[in-house]
């Protein structure tokens, strides 16, 4: 064991944030701590680091280990270049190479027992270097510094000209070098493209030390974590295997604890109603009876109701108007600032109710597809067709649509006057802004309260094509899902630009994989595109070793018409269907299921043999159908 946390608590102006926390970390564990905004998570990352001390509780680090800390807002000042401020991790090393060329030197010119010193010394430290990797750091250090998005260009850019999300990747870099026993990051993908995301995940699958993250980013922490540390309510309760795993336990254990907690209400209720009857004899007898049972009623340890299930932020996105079967045309589109050339002569279209997802690196282009869609930027060259009834909803990562000097109030009614002040103020509710949060400006409130602002405007506008701009930055995971349960549920067309994977995997119906300076379509979800892009790696260098040649012929053949790749998507959209369809239905079974349970449980009906039967035989109905749902659902989920 590495980490030992116990009984940790933490209040901040007399509100708790933190109730007697307990966990452990083991020596290579990859353990992830989760919650709600404000649930405390990077509180007890501070704590632990010992930046701010706990109200009560110990935390303990096993004897002679260290540990390194990344912060979400992680500043580095420096005048050094990005690869020597890097190469500062590795100063020991750096000495330890110029006493060993000294020493060569003096051996050249000693004799005797100085010479044997000297080469005795040089054994010592030439061991010392090699067994602390010191003939493979600077290479390390590039690798590090490629891994983290940064070019062979950029090493040599000063630190006091980086943008405060280069600079906080400069410091997880100096981290990952320090290679401390115990590695905690906070959000460390938040300024990370996919492809750094992909590596950092990979580099730290294969750290020989202890990890804890605090991330969104759910297709990370699946990758990642061997264990969840949950904070939900001040506490914390610790769950085996990764996010996914996680999720299905939550849930199962939230059902657990309502029907428990249901339960015990009804059992209140009947005592209740029990010691009211009794009372109402008014004779002595029945008195002392009710006492009695009012004293056992007090002395049940009354369950707290669990939280709900995403039950936080409310939407609903409905097209008012239903656009034409042709949606958008985009033809030999190019776009160049100054002498960087973005992308040149990319095409594509868009069909009523698609739902597509346009990934790559930072600096590609993707946002500026979506500005000239918009209007909001003129293309060097190229064509962009909207279709018959189509109306844009825009969603901006940067929220330029807002207006910093209105309250939020003033941003919903100016836009949608025909709106009463209370279905405003109901409006804002569902985004969680009640009371006088109504009346702060838009330029006072953080960059996720204004991201619910937005989502709040693209609710009301009612549009039939939706085009997204990272729309799940600064929302927490429960926020996000909530976000993807209503896309799905979402008629319309939408298009948007993400490096949320998993919300891509559970949103998209089609990529656009921009890179190299072009588009490149995968039809399916992200999983989807990653399979088929490393299939078509493999494929390429097959091809590079068999015939080095250029051969069109094969490139043509391997690709897939544009009709096979359409009969490919209504075959996937049909099986999502029936897939969401026996979801559903399952649900609807489990309910009655429940409800039955609930009714058999009723002192009026346990008593009723005609009554029990009857619901016994509709229970074992339900039960057939869910076994026979749940075979077909296992048949779909297991098809390519």
């Amino acid at each position: 064991m590495i980490l030992s946390c116990q009984n940790i608590c933490k209040s901040f102006q007399e509100k708790n944030i933190l109730k007697n926390v307990s966990f452990h970390i083991e020596d290579q564990d990859k353990a992830a701590i989760v919650g709600i905004n404000g649930a405390g998570k990077t509180t007890l990352l501070r704590i632990i680091t010992g930046e701010i001390t706990a109200d009560e509780g110990n935390v303990t680090l096993s004897k002679n280990k260290s540990f390194g800390y990344l912060a979400q807002h992680q500043s580095v000042d420096s005048n050094n270049t990005i690869y020597n401020e890097l190469l500062t991790v590795k100063q020991e090393l750096i000495d330890l190479e110029a006493r060993i060329r000294e020493t060569e030197l003096e051996m050249k010119t000693a004799s005797g027992e100085t010479l044997e010193r000297l080469m005795a010394a040089y054994s010592m430290l030439t061991h010392r270097f090699e067994s602390n990797d010191g003939y493979s750091y600077r290479s390390e250090l590039v690798g590090v510094l490629k891994g983290l998005g940064f070019s062979e260009e950029d090493f040599s850019k000063s630190i006091s000209t980086l943008s405060g999300g280069q600079k906080t990747r400069v410091a997880l870099g100096k981290l990952l070098l320090l290679k401390p026993d115990l590695i905690m990051l906070d959000e460390p993908t938040n300024h990370l493209d996919m492809s750094s995301i992909s590596w950092l995940e990979t580099y730290l699958l294969n750290y020989k030390g202890a990890v804890i993250i605090v991330s969104h980013d759910r297709y990370f922490l699946d990758r990642i974590s061997n264990k969840i540390i949950e904070l939900d309510q001040t506490k914390a309760t610790v769950f085996p295997g990764n996010y996914s795993n996680y999720a299905v336990k939550k849930e199962a254990l939230r059902s657990a604890r309502l029907k428990a907690y249901m339960n015990q209400q009804q059992e209140i209720k009947h005592q209740e109603e029990v010691i009211a009857k009794l009372k109402s004899f008014n004779r002595e007898k029945s008195i002392k009876r009710a006492e009695s049972r009012e004293k056992m009623l007090d002395k049940i340890e009354r369950l707290e109701k669990p939280t709900e299930a995403r039950t936080d932020m409310h939407i609903s996105l409905e097209p008012k108007y239903v656009s034409g079967n042709d949606v958008l045309s985009v033809e030999n589109l190019s776009k160049s600032f100054d002498s960087l050339r973005l992308f040149e002569d990319i095409g594509f279209t868009l069909k009523r109710g698609e739902h597509v997802a346009v990934i790559g690196d930072n600096g590609t282009g993707k946002t500026t597809i979506l500005k000239i869609i918009n209007g909001l930027l003129a293309p060097d060259s190229g064509t962009i067709h909207l279709g018959t009834n189509v109306h844009i909803g825009y969603y901006d990562q940067e929220h330029h649509v807002l207006h910093m000097e209105k309250t939020l109030f003033e941003e919903i009614s100016d836009d949608y006057p025909y709106l009463t002040n209370t279905e405003i103020r109901n409006t804002l509710a569902a985004f969680l802004f009640t009371g006088d949060d109504v009346f702060k400006h838009i330029g006072d409130i953080s960059g996720g309260e204004r991201g619910r602002v937005s989502l709040a405007k693209l609710m009301l506008s009612e549009s039939n094509f939706l085009i997204l701009d990272e729309p799940t930055n600064h929302l927490d995971i429960a926020s996000k899902e909530i976000l993807e349960d209503a896309l799905n549920r979402y008629t319309g067309t939408i298009l948007y630009v993400s490096h949320d994977r998993y919300f891509i995997n559970r949103t998209a119906s089609r990529i656009l994989d921009l890179s190299g300076k072009t588009l490149t379509n995968y039809l399916g979800n992200y999983d989807y595109y990653t399979e088929k892009k490393q299939e078509n790696i493999l494929t390429l260098s097959a091809a590079d070793v068999a015939a080095p040649s250029h051969n069109p012929e094969k490139e043509t053949a391997a690709k897939l018409s544009w009709k096979e790749q359409k009969e490919q998507q209504a075959k996937q959209r049909k099986k999502e269907n029936e897939i969401k369809r026996i979801e559903e239905q399952i649900e609807r079974l489990e309910n009655r299921n429940a409800e039955i349970d609930g009714q058999m449980a009723k002192p009026d009906v346990c008593t009723n043999v005609a009554k029990l039967q009857e619901l016994a035989k509709e229970k074992e109905g339900i039960l057939t159908q869910l076994n026979d749902l749940m075979e077909r659902w296992e048949i779909l989920e297991s098809e390519d």
